[in-house]
């Protein structure tokens, strides 16, 4: 009876070893699911922060032509008013 009970012990932890094995197998296989997953996310970040960079300085370029052309329209309209009070002042 004693040898009995040792047996069934004994297969207990066995089955329990088994089990315990398969949980390591399917942790190891999510670890590395999940460092996929994160060097997945991580090139997928530096892509898009290649992209914004990308898209970055033609907005200020653009931000630059528009003050530009700003300025010069400013520049226009003192000349205009500059020559506006010129042709009051020889009228006078």
């Amino acid at each position: 009876m004693r040898n009995a009970e040792l047996e069934k012990k004994i297969e207990q932890m066995e089955k329990k070893k088994m089990n315990l094995r398969l949980d390591i197998d399917v942790q190891k296989l999510e670890a590395e699911k999940l460092k996929k997953g994160k060097n997945k996310a991580e090139e997928d970040l530096d892509s898009l922060k290649t992209d914004y960079k990308k898209l970055h300085l033609p907005m200020r370029t653009a931000r630059s032509r528009k003050n530009l052309e700003q300025c010069r329209e400013e520049i226009r309209e003192e000349k205009n008013k500059a020559d506006r009070w010129e042709r009051k002042l020889q009228k006078v």
